[in-house]
């Protein structure tokens, strides 16, 4: 069974945990919700997957590069400990990516999508980016030259991933000693505020043990609720300017810079960093929590059930796709993806209209109640 096809398989149970926790908020009346912004997320996930059937096998294929020609050795895949390891392993490794996709702009410009979204609930979680591919897989390598095998890296990757779904909610409170040591929904809430005592705190993917080590842990407190999104906002449903957003404005600022130097500090430096004189020359307001507002265009009746109408068949093509990817002719595969890239661009226009957009205050002293942790 290919990866994709597990996705797939597990893509129900996504779905029903997001409308069971729909409905816990409803009843509850604390609803975290809102139609434009869900199928948003959940199809910014769906174009991570589509690209993944095109890229999947060059992170791999390093990977097994790498393990074939330069490991140390080459552990047994029938060992039960050889698994745990490279569990814990990989979870190492993905706390300093991670971390790395925070502190590096060129790496948040690919992570930033999973950030975008100024609500919090399980369809954030499905938030993924499409071109983390690029650098990610360096991180990992050290797995590959201490020999844990291509098939072990594999599962262990998609266990550490499936792990991280059911910790985007609001709807679950702090869980005593497991917040201090595994990601839960506490802490991984702090994780996504763009609040100054919570920005770039809680790393790691399973493990939280990573950042008590390495100084990046941060409790949520209830006298400070999490606001999220980003400090540099979307503003915008469409999947292709989620996924560039960043990429754009990092070239910019690249081809503006008056030295090399400069120009490659753009990339490497944290997010939000730019050389004195363009930052003169081109000033951007400075992040301000008061004056932050959510991006939340009004649309009709009519357009909605269109939209989700849309979505149901893009849902439908797209299983078909991921199912059937492995043996698909290389033009019918890049026929059906751009068909979905279409259907996602589609939903995102019916869901953004050109104007009435409102805009509703996100500051903290303002929070709405559905924004905050259950007390």
């Amino acid at each position: 069974m290919t990866p994709a096809q597990v996705i797939v398989l597990a893509t129900p149970v996504f779905l029903g945990l997001i409308a069971f926790e729909l409905a816990v908020g409803l009843a509850r009346g604390r609803n975290t919700y809102r139609l434009a912004d869900a199928l948003s997320s959940i199809g910014l996930g769906v174009l991570s997957q589509v690209v993944g059937v095109f890229t999947r096998l060059f992170a791999i294929g390093l990977y097994t590069l790498a393990y074939e020609h330069v490991s140390l050795w080459q552990l047994s895949e029938k060992s039960m400990w050889v698994w745990l390891a490279a569990l814990v392993g990989y979870d190492f490794c993905y706390y300093w990516l991670h971390r790395a996709g925070h502190r590096v702009a060129v790496l948040w410009a690919a992570h930033v999508v999973h950030h975008q979204s100024e609500d919090y609930n399980l369809s954030t979680a499905l938030r993924q980016t499409g071109t983390g591919f690029l650098f990610g897989w360096i991180f990992y390598l050290p797995l590959a030259v201490l020999g844990v095998p291509p098939l072990v890296f594999a599962v262990v990757a998609l266990i550490d991933l499936l792990y991280q779904f059911w910790v985007h909610t609001q709807q679950i409170d702090r869980l005593g000693w497991f917040d201090r040591w595994f990601c839960a929904p506490s802490n991984h809430r702090v994780h996504h505020a763009v609040n100054d005592r919570y920005i770039d705190k809680n790393y790691g993917g399973i493990l939280l043990v990573w950042d008590r080590l390495f100084g990046t842990w941060e409790p949520e407190d209830r006298r400070e609720p999490c606001v999220y999104g980003t400090r540099a906002p979307l503003q915008s449903w469409n999947p292709i300017v989620a996924n560039l957003q960043v990429y754009r404005e990092l070239a910019l600022d690249s081809a503006r810079a008056t030295t090399w130097p400069d120009r490659l500090r753009v990339w490497l430096k944290p997010p939000g960093w730019r050389p004195a004189d363009v930052a003169t020359k081109w000033p951007k307001p400075a992040f301000d929590i008061n004056r932050m507002r959510r991006y939340d265009p009004r649309i009709s009746e009519q357009a909605a059930w269109i939209a989700a109408t849309l979505f149901a068949v893009l849902l439908l093509v797209t299983t078909i796709f991921l199912w059937n990817a492995h043996r698909l002719a290389p033009w019918l595969l890049v026929a059906m993806a751009a068909g979905i890239v279409a259907l996602l661009w589609a939903v995102g226009a019916i869901t953004e209209p050109a104007a009435d957009v409102d805009e509703t205050e996100i500051a903290p002293d303002t929070v709405p109640e559905t924004a905050q942790p259950r007390p």
